[in-house]
């Protein structure tokens, strides 16, 4: 089968080459792969990759073979979801946990832009508790976390404000369905026009530490990422003078030994209902992957980048 490989000794460092067809466990199956979208976490590794490996989280595709324990969907079947390392290719194994069906009316480039990003969001906002009325405050959020979060926070009653220097970006929040999104061009705007009950950051550094100080109390301040790659100096008594502040820190790849499968499902039902729009910026065919990381590492992305296996 093709697949995108890492070749540290090339230029670009990511191309199309061939492997064998992976052998599925006995409680996964193997998916045909149509479409898979880009995350910024797995790009950057990829591209400083000192070994040859096929990339990839998301997926889309269909059922080739069910899983020989019957506990995956049967051959045929539409799904999508997310896997530790190698979707970037022709076919891919996955077990229940970690896929689910892709209903009708939703398409395999929209399906393959939801497994990490979105589930990273619905996951952080979970765990930040209900979310009615409260003030949530979402940084990076012209990012694909960053676009789900602040739809679904305003999906579960939230008052959304987000953090991003793209001028565009308080349309596009309009065009995802959130009516009035209150948008800050940095951190440090944003807590000088108040504090916060949840905030969601995968920026890390300063607006990490920017954040915790902007925590009202009983504020919980949800880290899933270190986008700037920098570590977070912080005051502590900024922070433990809120009555009630807390620093809650996700990482999705603790999810990969639990079932995702009930997130899965849910959020491809919100887009079956036209309540949650992937935020895709572009669908490329998978022979363009070099130029697809670049622009993705340079920022020049909003929302994801999806690319279709032909």
């Amino acid at each position: 089968m093709r697949v995108v490989i890492t070749n540290p000794a090339a230029n670009p460092r990511l191309c199309l080459s061939e492997a064998p067809r992976p052998e599925p466990a006995p409680d996964q199956a193997l998916i045909k792969v149509e479409a898979f979208s880009l995350n910024a976490g797995e790009v950057r590794r990829a591209m400083e990759a000192t070994d040859a490996y096929v990339p990839g989280w998301d997926f889309a595709g269909v059922v080739e073979r069910a899983a020989d324990d019957g506990g995956t969907p049967p051959a045929g079947t539409r799904v999508y979801g997310f896997v530790p390392q190698g979707s970037w290719a022709e076919y891919v194994t996955a077990s229940a946990s970690m896929i689910a069906e892709i209903p009708d009316g939703v398409g395999a480039a929209e399906a393959a832009a939801l497994p990490v990003a979105a589930v990273t969001a619905l996951a952080s906002l979970q765990s930040a508790g209900p979310l009615l009325g409260r003030r949530v405050l979402i940084t990076g959020a012209a990012g694909g976390v960053g676009r789900y979060a602040c739809r679904l926070a305003d999906l579960a009653g939230a008052r959304v404000f987000a953090v991003s220097r793209r001028p565009d970006l308080p349309k596009r929040l309009r065009e995802d369905g959130i009516a009035a999104p209150t948008v800050f061009t940095t951190m440090a705007e944003a807590r000088q026009a108040g504090r916060y009950d949840v905030i969601l950051d995968g920026v890390g550094g300063d607006f990490l530490a920017t954040a915790l100080a902007a925590l009202a109390p009983d504020g919980v301040c949800v880290s899933f990422g270190n986008g700037s790659g920098r570590p977070a100096a912080f005051d502590p008594v900024d922070f433990y003078r809120t009555p009630g502040a807390r620093l809650q820190g996700l990482w999705l790849g603790n999810f990969m030994t639990a079932d995702c499968s009930p997130m899965l499902r849910r959020l491809a039902g919100l887009v079956a209902e036209g309540r949650l729009r992937p935020p895709i910026d572009d669908v490329l065919p998978w022979t363009d992957i070099a130029d697809a990381a670049e622009r993705l590492v340079g920022q020049s992305v909003d929302g994801k980048l999806v690319l279709t296996v032909r």
